[in-house]
């Protein structure tokens, strides 16, 4: 999936199931959209399904630095570069 593939799959996914409205690639997921940790674990759970896998504990831990949908994209591709090796 390329990152324009990746970035329309996770606005939509943060429009549709968490009422974000008109999130920008760099807004702060928590300050500006109240992005909780349950949600931060909802989305993990999307993720996971969009990339047909489950994400390992250390995967689920480098999570925990995400704050932007840009931070997203950049967690998915180092994810699934780690895969393909």
């Amino acid at each position: 999936m390329t990152r324009d593939e990746l970035k329309e799959k996770i606005v939509a996914v943060l429009v549709d199931e968490f009422e974000f409205e008109n999130p920008g690639l760099t807004d702060n997921l928590r300050d500006d959209h109240g992005f909780d940790s349950i949600d931060a674990i909802e989305l993990l759970a999307k993720i996971e399904e969009m990339l047909g896998f489950r994400l390992s504990r250390k995967e689920k831990e480098q999570a925990m630095s995400i704050r932007t949908i840009s931070d997203i994209l950049d967690y998915i591709e180092t994810i699934q570069s780690s895969r393909s090796t």
